[in-house]
């Protein structure tokens, strides 16, 4: 099927950043979000990140200008019932997923995809609560999404190869590369990102090593442009903590049992740079370790 109008659930950090993306490679994008003010804020933040890859000659002003005119915003999620492709980008909780995907299905055409931008949860599980696993996968984008070049294809074991296929050409358009994925626990990034970041915190935990040692041995012993409890920071503690537990659960092996010194920051609501604190404290000009 040829896909034109792209829905996409959820204007949070990553909804807005596969909102843009799409707009630039000519797609029409309805952005829905139960929040009206966080549509506000996605509108204003694509505006802002597009104009910024116009100062650095990456699209020229009529790029921009097209882009935003290709960017509807809804407060309902029923108003997506046009699209061709869904692209569910909500917070990473299998229930409320399951909840957007039940809402939108009596309202969407016979032969529109649908897609998770889960970083975790088990495709299979998600498509088996529609009625169209076949046209069910995982489409899931890295932070931030205009700028990294990765797209994560996760097949449950119902999507048919029309589907895949679909979604292959949809991110050759916009210019990223795909990898394919099975339907496993945290698929390929993060089921190895995620224990490396868990093990960054034990070491932690443990006193083997400060924040700030910790982070400066990753970036110039190991070549990582940011240090692992940075990249948690970056990321969101809350979101490192869900998936760790997805691990734990899903493959039963204590090597992913998540660090309690995780838990106990995400419990404090230091949750990284979202909410100002995480291992780094971001309320001053310079961000200044916690531990």
């Amino acid at each position: 099927m040829a896909i034109e109008q792209v829905g996409i659930v959820g204007a949070g950090q990553m909804g807005n950043g596969i909102a843009h993306v799409f707009a630039v490679a000519g797609y029409d994008v309805l952005l829905t979000d139960v929040s009206e003010d966080a549509l506000t804020k996605a509108v204003a933040l694509i505006d802002r990140n597009l104009t910024r890859q116009v100062t650095r000659d990456m699209i020229s002003d009529a790029d921009k200008v097209a882009a935003m005119k290709r960017i509807t915003t809804t407060p309902k999620l029923t108003n997506l019932g046009s699209a061709d492709l869904i692209i569910e980008a909500a917070t990473e909780r299998e229930t409320i997923k399951q909840a957007i995907f039940e809402d939108l299905i009596p309202h969407i055409k016979p032969d529109t995809i649908l897609t998770s931008n889960t970083s975790s949860i088990s495709i299979t599980r998600l498509a088996s609560r529609t009625d169209r696993p076949e046209k069910f996968m995982g489409f899931h984008f890295m932070n931030p999404v205009p700028i990294m070049q990765l797209v994560e294809l996760i097949r449950g074991i119902a999507t048919d190869q029309d589907t895949f296929a679909a979604c292959e050409q949809v991110v050759e358009r916009l210019g990223k590369t795909s990898t394919a994925s099975e339907d496993f626990p945290a698929f390929i990034v993060n089921r190895i990102l995620m224990p490396m970041i868990n093990e960054a915190i034990y070491t932690l935990y443990e006193g083997v090593g400060s924040v700030q040692s910790i982070d400066t041995s990753l970036k110039l012993g190991a070549n990582h442009p940011m240090g692992p409890l940075e990249l948690a920071d970056f990321i969101g503690l809350d979101t490192c903590l869900a998936i760790m537990n997805v691990l734990h659960d899903g493959l039963a092996d204590t090597k992913y049992r998540p660090c309690p010194l995780l838990t106990k920051y995400v419990e404090a609501g230091w949750l990284g740079r979202k909410s100002k604190r995480g291992f780094y404290d971001y309320r001053g000009d310079v961000p200044v370790p916690t531990r």
